[in-house]
């Protein structure tokens, strides 16, 4: 009798720590559905900022402001009055800035001539030089460069993309590539400027630089990666700046820039100095 009793006793203890563990449940319950709201919410802010790209005074605005950052300028007004929203190619908004769409941004860049600037693939002797890009697409790195050509690769049979960077690459085999007609040029800051440096790359057809604003894995972009900044920047001002100052070429901002509402105001007040 006195074990029965014990057993009924130890099998009436769990029914009381039944009833707190009900409240418990629906608290957890009420948790996930808020981070479920929480969770839904940063992804419909994203889908709407994501078709907003920086317009051209902005991208202009941006770009300046690196190039006297980077290298401790300040443009004169009178360089300033050169450099107008017509500098920058106009992105179209319907479309995203990934390395599968950069074809249809460049057809869209070259308007009705796009078909015989960018895939006839033969030199015109006396009119088109061989080894001169229509567009030269600048990056941070060899595995970029070669990701960003594949969005042009509809464009490319009749005449192939040029690969300019030293992974894996001699400076020989792209100078020998060099000597028949390039469209597109894709490759990094360093072995560019050489090839330039040795008359092997050439300037006379290029009407669009592409910068990849895209970041890596490491969260550096071509004007912030420390060693690949610097060679850029000498590469833009010994070949590139002279020429968009004198409207011969473009620009292309591919990709997100960072917002920085303190950029907009400092190009007013450099413009007002004269």
């Amino acid at each position: 009798m006195g074990s029965a009793a014990k057993t009924k006793k130890l099998s009436n203890k769990p029914k009381p720590s039944l009833a707190p563990k009900q409240p418990k449940t629906k608290t957890k319950l009420k948790k996930h559905k808020n981070n479920n709201i929480k969770n839904k919410t940063p992804n419909n802010d994203n889908n709407k900022t994501k078709v907003q790209p920086a317009s051209a005074s902005e991208q202009l605005t941006f770009f300046l402001n690196q190039f006297e950052s980077a290298n401790g300028v300040q443009l004169s007004s009178l360089e300033l009055e050169s450099m107008q929203e017509s500098c920058i190619v106009r992105m179209s908004n319907n479309l995203d800035q990934d390395a599968e769409t950069l074809g249809k941004h460049m057809k869209e860049a070259f308007g009705t001539q796009w078909k015989k600037e960018l895939c006839e693939g033969q030199v015109v002797e006396g009119k088109l030089d061989p080894g001169s890009p229509a567009v030269l697409i600048i990056s941070t790195s060899a595995l970029r460069s070669i990701e960003l050509l594949r969005g042009l690769r509809s464009m490319t049979k009749e005449c192939h993309a040029v690969k300019l960077f030293s992974k894996h690459m001699k400076v020989e085999e792209q100078v020998s590539m060099l000597k028949n007609r390039v469209n597109f040029a894709s490759g990094t800051p360093s072995r560019i400027k050489k090839l330039i440096d040795i008359e092997a790359l050439g300037l006379s057809r290029l009407e669009v630089i592409v910068l990849d604003m895209q970041l890596d894995v490491k969260g550096y972009s071509l004007f912030t990666l420390p060693q690949v900044r610097e060679e850029f920047w000498d590469l833009y001002k010994n070949y590139f700046h002279q020429r968009l100052l004198q409207g011969d070429l473009r620009i292309c901002l591919y990709g997100p820039i960072p917002e920085d509402n303190k950029l907009k105001g400092e190009r007013t007040t450099i413009n007002s100095e004269e």
